[in-house]
């Protein structure tokens, strides 16, 4: 009998080569800067000693085996580091820094092609690059692309991202949602907000984006994965059902808010048992995928034990451990 691969769809793998590309560029010192202010002092020096420690894993395919095997973890779904987004770049530099994320990413997974499977990037900042950067990535035999919450000036909902998401829709490629940074800035610049309240506050902004305006109604074909279970709006969907029935400008979209929710996945990195009992309920276990944030201090060391102390039902649970996934992760 054959059992069903352990899939971590949130594992990340660090790529030098774009950081060594993008050195001493105009506009990088300021985004360093920018996220400086954002994350404080504090965070920065804890992540800075974090991400040495983590090095290998990061980089090196047998340190990640090794991770993994202990984890009890088969196949890996890997993208970029989100600080390689580099958003404040012009459209020469980012299109050299996604070709070169897409080769060093796939170099990575061709070391272990039954166990990794890879994602690139799109330059969110440059509307105009982002099909032929998704492209790029799927010629490179990757599985789709990871894009931040939001790009300076754009939301996800902005109409120039609409062929984007009727190409991503029309070759099924996966598109991993992931913030990096939150514009709340300085507010969250102390005891690491930034991050803890940060991204799920990013994360269920741009969703709300993507189903307020209509975007999952004209392209009903995407395949969205939302990192840390989507972040707040989940859990607190009912808000939005509410302000969709009681308010004309929040009718952009042609149902519930909350019928959106199985028509996207979510990883279930949600640090609570009963959050992920949630998200099951709301999403249903065909659309939470087992997700860790491998290696990241952020994510979970255990994520099958995290998944198993939330107590589902044993079809709900093999369906996140990696059955949905294995459909999803599938190319033909």
């Amino acid at each position: 009998m054959t059992t069903t691969p352990t899939i971590d769809v949130h594992a990340h793998v660090l790529l030098p080569e774009i950081e060594q590309l993008v050195a001493g560029l105009p506009g990088l010192e300021a985004a360093r800067e920018l996220d400086a202010r954002r994350n404080g002092p504090d965070a920065l020096t804890v992540s800075g000693a974090m991400i040495r420690e983590r090095f290998a894993r990061l980089t090196d395919v047998t340190a990640r085996l090794a991770a993994m095997d202990e984890q009890g973890v088969d196949v890996q779904l890997v993208s970029p580091s989100p600080s390689h987004y580099h958003y404040w770049a012009d459209a020469e530099t980012a299109e050299k820094v996604y070709r070169l994320a897409h080769e060093a990413v796939a170099a990575h997974c061709t070391q272990a092609p039954t166990r990794l499977f890879g994602l690139g990037l799109v330059p969110l900042q440059h509307p105009g690059l982002a099909v032929d950067a998704l492209d790029h990535a799927l010629d490179s035999g990757l599985l789709g692309v990871e894009l931040s919450s939001h790009a300076p000036g754009r939301e996800l909902s902005d109409p120039a991202y609409e062929p984007l998401w009727a190409r991503a829709a029309e070759t099924g490629a996966l598109l991993f949602l992931h913030p990096f940074g939150c514009t709340l800035d300085e507010r969250l610049d102390q005891w690491y907000l930034s991050n803890s309240v940060g991204q799920p506050t990013e994360n269920a902004v741009a969703l709300s984006h993507l189903i307020f305006s209509g975007v999952l109604d004209r392209h009903p074909g995407l395949r969205i994965v939302a990192a840390h279970g989507g972040g707040y709006l989940p859990t607190h969907i009912g808000r939005a059902d509410h302000a969709w029935r009681a308010r004309t400008d929040a009718q952009a979209c042609a149902h519930a808010p909350s019928s959106y929710l199985r028509r996207l996945y979510f990883d279930s990195l949600v640090h609570d048992p009963y959050a992920l009992r949630e998200l099951v309920r709301v999403a249903g276990a065909d659309r939470v995928l087992l997700g860790s944030d491998f290696p990241f201090d952020m994510g979970s060391a255990d994520p099958l034990g995290d998944l198993r102390a939330a107590g589902l039902p044993a079809a709900d649970l093999d369906a996140v451990r990696g059955g949905t996934a294995a459909a999803l992760l599938r190319k033909d």
